[in-house]
């Protein structure tokens, strides 16, 4: 069979349909797959990387007030409509999957009116997301599909492969493909109060990687052995193996692999998404007591210092914390989609 999946943009978008691409693989070994997304988004890298084929397609997302802008993005629609008409015309997939972004909308729109199958439910990651659902009876909970390999690594060999001590505890924060502005610049002054044997990965995102080093050297922070600061990391198997301690948003996908992995998070959701689901996403998390959530609006470096200080000198605490995210974790999350595939094909 043929399968295609749209989606794009950002890791969130693409990881998950690169976790059920290798689900469908392993069950069929003939089956075709076809990525599809966009010129500028992160999937140009990643897909290829895994051994997938990706086409693109022209989008771009509507701002929320009238201009000029309005009229290049409809514009724009009509080129990605014919484009994504132009590919399903070629490849001829049985079936169509969406994992998210702009390149979503084309895509299973013309499915749709070529009457292509596509997964017609809804797959959250959490209980608590369906009631946000009108047609409920189409949501089925079946987690967010992760990548195995993110399971086969111990923590020994992900402090090795990242370069650090073994006996000293690591913190790592990160904000997603793109950075997050408020970790990364909390995270410069937390370098400041950190006790020296602790260990601190800060993975800024490549758009903020040169502003975050220039921080560094203008606040005069002796960078040492305990401390690196990449723009990205491909193997983050290495990254959840290795930490004691995660500070990064909470996007579903990065609590998919968290919680997968059993790591103690300190959650900062984007105040900057729709519906504020990465709160609510968070929320989740806190009330199983597998995280803390701080708002971004009152982060800062005292307070984010005073909390992993305390998580630190309370390992009981700490452990009852990867327990509690192993518990809520839903590893089997692509084989759960893949029979939901297989159920209408």
């Amino acid at each position: 069979m043929k399968y295609l999946f749209a989606g794009g943009g950002t890791g969130g978008h693409i990881y998950p349909a690169i976790a059920i691409a290798k689900e469908i693989l392993k069950n069929e070994k003939d089956a075709q797959i076809l990525f599809v997304g966009t010129k500028k988004g992160l999937e140009n890298e990643l897909v290829p990387r895994e051994g997938f084929e990706l086409k693109t397609i022209t989008v771009q997302g509507f701002k929320r007030k009238l201009s000029l802008d309005t009229l290049k993005t409809i514009y724009k629609a009509m080129v990605g409509l014919k484009e994504a008409y132009d590919i399903l015309e070629e490849f001829k997939p049985d079936v169509v999957i969406g994992t998210g972004g702009y390149v979503g909308g084309p895509v299973l729109m013309m499915a749709a009116l070529k009457g292509i199958r596509f997964v017609k439910v809804v797959a959250v990651s959490f209980e608590e997301s369906v009631k946000y659902f009108k047609n409920k009876e189409k949501v089925v909970v079946t987690g967010n599909p992760i990548r195995k390999e993110l399971l086969e690594i111990t923590k020994e060999e992900g402090l090795k492969n990242l370069g650090f001590y073994p006996d000293n505890p690591l913190i790592v924060s990160f904000g997603g493909s793109r950075g997050a502005e408020k970790i990364n610049s909390t995270m410069v002054e937390f370098l400041k109060l950190k006790d020296k044997n602790l260990q601190v990965l800060i993975i800024t995102g490549t758009n903020q990687y040169e502003k975050v080093l220039e921080k560094v050297k203008t606040e005069t922070i002796n960078i040492d052995e305990t401390v690196k600061v990449i723009p990205y990391c491909h193997n983050m198997q290495d990254v959840y193996a290795a930490a004691d301690i995660i500070i990064c948003r909470a996007g579903a996908i990065t609590l998919a692999e968290i919680t997968a992995k059993g790591v103690a998070s300190i959650l900062i959701p984007s105040p900057y998404v729709a519906n504020n689901h990465q709160e609510y996403n968070a929320r989740v998390l806190e009330k199983a007591g597998a995280s803390y959530v701080i708002l971004e609006k009152d982060l800062i470096a005292e307070k984010l210092y005073k909390k992993i200080k305390y998580l630190l000198d309370n390992p009981q605490v700490l452990s009852r914390m990867r327990d509690n995210a192993r518990k809520i974790s839903k590893i089997d999350a692509a084989e759960k989609i893949y029979k939901l595939i297989k159920s209408i094909t």
